[in-house]
């Protein structure tokens, strides 16, 4: 079959690889339909991902038809669509039984890795996301083995379309989560850093939960654009304005009720800090840029919530602790619990509350990947998100 893999920072291919195979009796295989290039394999594309190997399959938002289940997969037959979860969960252990899903104990064969790594246990194993992360080929194929297919995958009404149903694998729970992580009450004001896909849905999220402004803030006028016509929110480009104090003018000197960093390790900073956290990062006395973070930290009102659906691989200098811990601040971060969040969106869908294809950019097929990629790491031709047609 055909799938995308990885060979280095910079260099995907399409190859030819061995079609996946049923391993466990709890497995399934599933003929790929749609896939999609999260903002999150930029990182695998640019390198800063430890543990990938040459020949590693990418991909983690996918979803199609069944074609094979394993002796102990009762849920599924062949035939059914479905979407799949890219957080791959047990659906016994402690963590799985208190809705935890990405959290799981026993669906990172790596966990060792995770725990030489940061020092503790990690989360769960996530498909095409490096051998900390379990080794699992990823979704960028024709076809895939999904583990655990009698917890993860669910079936999807042949009312709704691929591209309408395909983003609950990953950024429309994953934006829905950060929103709901601020506990939103009537008359907050939520701002979000980072304009992506992830972002746009936080933003829609926010208001679906009752927050009364959302201000959006990116540096992209086309994903600004997007933001305040599809979201509604009132947007600060971070080129042209200092967003601290604008965010103080806007909200009365009090700063955002709730802050979410939709962007992650990659932070492009400017100025000083822009160039402290590239000379730090060359050196290897940071892994991470934390640029946005640190802003989102500083402008959040006394007493609010910094939600971080944005990745963050290791370790993060000069962070504003000292404001974080004066002002009350609420942290809450991780990948997402997608599993708990499946039903509920889908359901958002189906009753026509939110279309999730308003942030698709471009379509390409298979065979574009690697174009695929460096249109969107580069921001070229405004691509905001890349659909693969298999």
């Amino acid at each position: 079959m055909k799938a995308v893999c990885w060979h280095g920072a910079g260099d995907v291919r399409v190859e030819t690889v061995p079609d996946p195979a049923i391993l466990y009796p709890r497995d399934a295989i599933i003929k790929v339909t749609s896939t999609a290039i999260c903002g999150s394999d930029l990182h695998l594309y640019d390198g800063v991902i430890p543990t990938m190997q040459k020949g590693d399959i990418l991909g983690h938002e996918f979803m199609g038809e069944v074609v094979e289940v394993g002796a102990a997969v009762k849920n599924l037959r062949k035939g059914d669509r479905v979407v799949v979860p890219f957080t791959i969960a047990c659906g016994h252990c402690h963590f799985c039984e208190r809705t935890l899903w990405s959290l799981c104990d026993n669906s990172n064969p790596n966990a060792w890795m995770a725990e030489k790594v940061y020092g503790s246990t990690s989360g769960s194993g996530l498909f095409g996301y490096s051998h900390l992360f379990g080794g699992y080929a990823g979704g960028q194929a024709e076809y895939v083995r999904v583990p655990f297919a009698d917890t993860g995958p669910m079936k999807v009404p042949e009312s709704l379309t691929d591209e309408q149903v395909l983003f609950l694998t990953d950024i429309f729970p994953t934006g829905y989560m950060a929103a709901e992580n601020c506990n939103i009450q009537p008359g907050d004001t939520v701002a979000v850093w980072g304009c992506g896909p992830v972002g746009q849905f936080a933003i829609k999220s926010a208001y679906m939960l009752g927050a009364d402004r959302v201000i959006g803030i990116d540096r992209h006028p086309k994903r600004l654009k997007m933001a305040k016509e599809q979201g509604g929110a009132e947007v600060l480009n971070l080129d042209e304005v200092e967003v601290g104090e604008a965010l103080k003018e806007m909200t009365g000197g009090w700063g955002p009720s709730h802050c979410i960093d939709a962007v992650g390790l990659e932070a492009h900073g400017s100025g000083i800090e822009g160039i402290y956290d590239n000379v730090m990062n060359a050196l290897k006395l940071e892994t991470d840029k934390p640029a946005a973070l640190r802003q989102a930290i500083v402008a959040c009102r006394k007493g609010g919530t910094v939600s971080i659906p944005g990745v963050y691989g290791g370790l993060l200098d000069k962070m504003p602790m000292g404001a974080a811990f004066a002002k009350g601040l609420t942290f809450k971060m991780g990948q997402t619990h997608v599993h708990r969040y499946l039903q509920p969106l889908l359901e958002r869908i189906v009753q026509g509350e939110l279309d999730p294809t308003f942030v698709i950019t471009h379509r390409l097929k298979l065979d574009d990947a690697p174009e695929g990629y460096r249109t969107f790491r580069d921001q070229k031709d405004d691509c905001i998100k890349v659909v693969l047609k298999p």
